[in-house]
């Protein structure tokens, strides 16, 4: 190989490599966020929705349908139907929430919650930013994890039959 060769290929490697190495548009799907003013949120929602989703509260346990739901199908976010779980994820832990134990991938942003002074892993709908619930290491395999969800901020989406 000459100097003239060896100059040309090092000069196109960075051009090259944007294709050979995942970044940010390869990592996975982009998720456009959705922003609403408080007030907004308020009227598409009800106040146990709103309660949960914009101000981090929580459903009783044991209260959400959504908890016995076994049909194959797909679980969204109420506020945005961004999908968050496949229903194969599901499994009965029981808390008394829907439990899953994986999520889509970047469909959820994670930060640390320390309402109750010992810290939690709180979870957020990537789209919307709506407060889910957290995730506990002590799930089943093959994650060892258990997304605790509040039922009342999903909806459900069976298969087509």
């Amino acid at each position: 190989m000459d100097r003239r060769t060896f100059l040309k290929l090092t000069a196109s490697t960075p051009a090259l490599m944007q294709f050979a190495l995942p970044g940010p548009a390869w990592a996975g799907e982009r998720i456009d966020r959705l922003v609403l003013g408080n007030a907004e949120w308020k009227r598409r929602l009800t106040p146990e929705q709103y309660d949960i989703l914009r101000e981090e509260g929580t459903e009783r346990p044991f209260s959400s349908p959504l908890d016995h739901e076994t049909r194959s199908g797909l679980y969204v976010c109420l506020a945005c139907r961004l999908p968050l779980f496949p229903s194969r994820f599901k499994y009965d832990s029981g808390t008394g929430w829907p439990s899953f134990y994986d999520v889509l991938p970047g469909h959820v942003e994670t930060k640390t919650d320390l309402k109750l002074l010992l810290p939690r892993t709180e979870y957020h709908c990537a789209r919307c930013g709506g407060h889910h619930g957290h995730v506990f290491k002590d799930g089943p395999k093959p994650t060892g994890l258990r997304y605790c969800n509040n039922g009342a901020v999903l909806t459900f989406i069976p298969d087509k039959a």
